[in-house]
């Protein structure tokens, strides 16, 4: 795939770390340097009728955050109603998610945008197939992107960074770094896990996300981004 543009694939140690806050906010924050920049969330789990319509909250974060307008099955090609593991929804379905179509939007996307961000489901070892031997980590393969690992800041973090950190350089994708992202505003010793994993991750720490309390944080999120981005641009 070509790598003339910026573009990035955003993967998390689990669900619910965290990945679509800091997908759009790196959306929002290269809209200060390129025209036109998009994201994109090929597998999506969770649909809830809003306005009469059937919505995912992830999808319509990363198309909120987005200033160009795609086709919507480029933005997400496979979506499913239950909020379950994606390939235990494509088989209720008799549905195959098939990374070659993925890796096509990705590039008729590339053609369309100047920067574009690549949002994962789940963890990096999710299954895409029933067999298993499609997943998360074969898709980031056949991208070929710089990859970002999110951490949910919470009890039982460690060996989960550590874990899918180990996965990810032992499949040879670019990776970047990961993000601290502050979910649980109770997790006691926070400062002493940061220190913990910016010890013994093999990749930089890139910034770390504030809890967000309900409110608007992404302007938070985008002042850190910059040197971010300064680590991406040396991949």
């Amino acid at each position: 795939m070509s790598k003339s543009k910026p573009a990035f694939f955003i993967t998390g140690t689990d669900t619910d770390c965290g990945k679509t806050y800091v997908s759009a906010a790196l959306i929002r924050h290269l809209q200060q340097k390129y025209a036109s920049v998009a994201g994109l969330k090929p597998i999506a789990s969770g649909f809830e009728p809003v306005d009469g319509r059937m919505q995912n909250a992830d999808v319509e974060a990363l198309t909120l955050a987005s200033n160009a307008a795609l086709a919507p099955e480029l933005i997400n090609r496979y979506s499913y109603h239950p909020a379950i593991a994606p390939h235990i929804a494509a088989g209720q379905l008799g549905d195959i998610i098939c990374t070659d179509l993925i890796e096509l939007d990705v590039a008729r996307a590339l053609e369309q945008v100047d920067a574009l961000v690549v949002e994962g489901v789940g963890g990096w070892l999710v299954p895409l197939s029933e067999s298993g031997s499609v997943n998360i980590e074969i898709l980031a393969q056949r991208l070929e992107l710089p990859v970002v690992l999110v951490v949910g800041m919470r009890l039982g973090c460690l060996s989960h960074a550590l874990l899918t950190a180990r996965a990810i350089i032992q499949s040879g994708v670019p990776f970047a770094g990961w993000v601290a992202n502050h979910v649980d505003p109770e997790f006691d010793f926070l400062r002493d896990n940061i220190a913990t994993l910016e010890n013994q991750m093999p990749v930089p720490k890139l910034f770390e996300v504030p809890y967000r309390c309900n409110s608007d944080k992404y302007a938070e999120v985008e002042a850190c981004t910059e040197h971010w981005l300064g680590l991406l641009r040396s991949l």
